[in-house]
């Protein structure tokens, strides 16, 4: 499954930014949206930001997200296994 999350440019240098999701700042590519600039909020796909998005859009993405909680591989597996306990 790919997952595309919405974050806030926080800075931009040449074609790399820092992205803000949801209080954690990774480096991406904005190579694919120039013009893009600090405070605009971005759909980022595996390191890429691909496209602009809507700041009340992207809001309201972040909040489901966080509703869904933590996903991950390892968490699904031990609450998997507390299950069948």
């Amino acid at each position: 499954m790919c997952l595309a999350v919405p974050s806030k440019i926080i800075e931009i240098n040449n074609n790399r930014a820092k992205a803000d999701f949801g209080g954690v700042h990774r480096t991406i590519s904005v190579q694919l949206l120039p013009g893009v600039k600090v405070g605009d909020y971005v759909l980022v796909h595996t390191g890429f930001a691909i496209g602009k998005v809507d700041p009340e859009e992207a809001r309201l993405t972040l909040k489901l997200v966080s509703k869904m909680g933590d996903l991950s591989p390892s968490r699904l597996l031990r609450s998997e296994q507390r299950s069948k306990e």
